[in-house]
């Protein structure tokens, strides 16, 4: 499995609380998907660079995270149905060349 990189930006109408139980759900999904979380770093409330969905800012959160290959559409799809995220951004974690 390879590594993967995923910025989420949640609503910002959500309180902490909720912005917990939501990377909780996102974070059961990667495992029921044979996945694991390697790190969790919650960036915090900032503002955006341009409104989205009429809303000027939002909660970051960045995970580390390994799953199939062939889990990452339905993976992604999860994400687009999910109504507390604004935003995403799913890449894979590059290797560090050795010299």
């Amino acid at each position: 499995m390879k590594k993967y990189e995923l910025l989420t930006i949640f609503k910002p109408n959500l309180d902490a609380e909720e912005v917990d139980k939501a990377i909780e759900k996102i974070n059961s999904i990667i495992t029921e998907f044979g996945g694991n979380v390697d790190s969790v770093d919650k960036s915090g409330r900032k503002k955006l660079a341009y409104e989205i969905e009429k809303f000027r800012d939002g909660f970051f959160t960045t995970t580390v995270l390994s799953i199939p290959a062939d889990k990452i559409a339905e993976f992604k799809r999860q994400l687009r149905l999910n109504d507390t995220i604004l935003r995403t951004m799913f890449m894979e974690v590059s290797q560090k060349a050795s010299v």
